[in-house]
Formats: C-alpha cells, sequence, structure tokens
C-alpha cells in the first residue's frame, strides 16, 4: 500500500472517476473507484481507507446518505462531489459529517491541496488523542478517558466523580438504551441499597451540566426502559 494513503474514489462517471484515479496514483496515492452507492457503502464499511471521494449522485444509494450511515460508525475523511452548485447540498453535506465540499468541474490541484490537507488534519487528531488516551465522543462532546476531562467544544465540563462514571457509561453504549437497574449495578455497584432513584437525579445533574448549558441534546430518556446517549 501506498505510504501517501489509500483513497475510493466514489464517481459514477466513469471518465472522471478514471481521470481522478490516474491523477491520485500519478501523486503517489493508492486509488480504487466505485460506481454504486451501495457498493461503495459496503466498501467503505469492509476495508480500511484513508480517505473517501463521494459524488452526490450515485445509484441505488446517494453520497449524502453514505456519508451520513458512514458518520455513525467512522471518522474516515470524506470529500463531497457534485456537478450540483446548491448552497442547501452544501450546508446539508457538511452538517452531516463531510470534511470538505467540491463542486465540478474543479481544478485537480485544489482538489490534491484539499485532500492533503484533510489527511494532515486526521493525522494531527490521531496523534493528540494517542497522546490523550482513549477519547469517547458524540456530538461536539468528547471524553479524555486518560486525563479524566470532558470537553464540549472548547469548553470544559466540570463533573462529580459519579456524574463521570455515569457519563463514561452512556458514551461506551452510545446508541444502546441502559436500564436503570444496568446503570445501578455498574455505576452504584450491585450491591448498592440507596435509593434506586439516583439514577434518575443523577441523570438529571447531568443534563443541567450538558443539554441545559449547551443547547444541546445528549441524553435520551426511552420512556418505560432507560436511557441512550446518541449523535
Amino acid at each position: 500500500m501506498s505510504d501517501k494513503g489509500k483513497i475510493l474514489i466514489v464517481e459514477d462517471e466513469h471518465r472522471i472517476a478514471r481521470f481522478l484515479q490516474m491523477e491520485l496514483q500519478h501523486e503517489g496515492f493508492e486509488a480504487a473507484t466505485e460506481d454504486n452507492g451501495r457498493r461503495a457503502y459496503d466498501r467503505i464499511m469492509q476495508e480500511d481507507y484513508d480517505l473517501i471521494l463521494l459524488d452526490v449522485m450515485l445509484p441505488e444509494m446517494d453520497g449524502l446518505t453514505i456519508c451520513q450511515r458512514v458518520r455513525e460508525l467512522s471518522d474516515v475523511p470524506i470529500i463531497m462531489l457534485t456537478a450540483r452548485d446548491e448552497i442547501d447540498d452544501k450546508v446539508k453535506g457538511l452538517n452531516i459529517g463531510a470534511d470538505d465540499y467540491m463542486t465540478k468541474p474543479f481544478a485537480t490541484p485544489e482538489l490534491l491541496a484539499r485532500i492533503n490537507v484533510a489527511l494532515r488534519k486526521r493525522t494531527r487528531t490521531e496523534v493528540r488523542e494517542q497522546s490523550e488516551g482513549e477519547v469517547l465522543r458524540v456530538k461536539n462532546l468528547a471524553m479524555y478517558t486518560l486525563r479524566h476531562e470532558v470537553m464540549v467544544g472548547e469548553e470544559s465540563v466540570e463533573l462529580t466523580k459519579k456524574e463521570y462514571d455515569l457519563l463514561e457509561m452512556l458514551l461506551r453504549n452510545k446508541r444502546n438504551v441502559l436500564t436503570r437497574d444496568q446503570i445501578l449495578s455498574d455505576v452504584w455497584g450491585y450491591d448498592y441499597m440507596g435509593d434506586t432513584n439516583v439514577v434518575d437525579v443523577y441523570i438529571r445533574y447531568l443534563r443541567q451540566k450538558l443539554d441545559d448549558r449547551f443547547d444541546e441534546k445528549y441524553i435520551y430518556t426511552m420512556r418505560g426502559v432507560g436511557y441512550v446517549i446518541k449523535d
């Protein structure tokens, strides 16, 4: 594999896909192409790519849907490509997790520059996270487990030990609903003999420090079941 990285070009216009593949290979990248949206999504999930060039208009599954689904499981850099120069499309693509957006036709040197920027940004993130230990994320919230710190954007959030432990459990089970008994056993211990409403109380504390303070929904109540944190 190339030292510069492995890129998947998802583009159903074969002439454009082949041209991009040749340009990227000339620059030292390993480049593969895919012209079908559903197959592209499967390949992204199954193979290890360093960056995705993703057209919006694709057969079977469009690029915006692919981007949204990939972002649920992966932070691989995605640059959206489209022939439509519409602000709404660009905003939607960026909001669902695309790293960048280019409108066709575009200049190859500009695309290469943006690819290099996206790859450098990911490398810096990986280096930083390695130095900071495991990082648990949801939306703009990050928990740095090595230094026991929670950040929302650039702001630090002060939590008590129990609040931190509860938030960590929710983050480690992101998108999975946890019952009160599961939370009680994990955070307070299986032999806890106090008030079982303590879970609801601490969920309220977390919501005050996160949801209310930053005007963002992090913790959801599944009525009759329990709690879940999700994007």
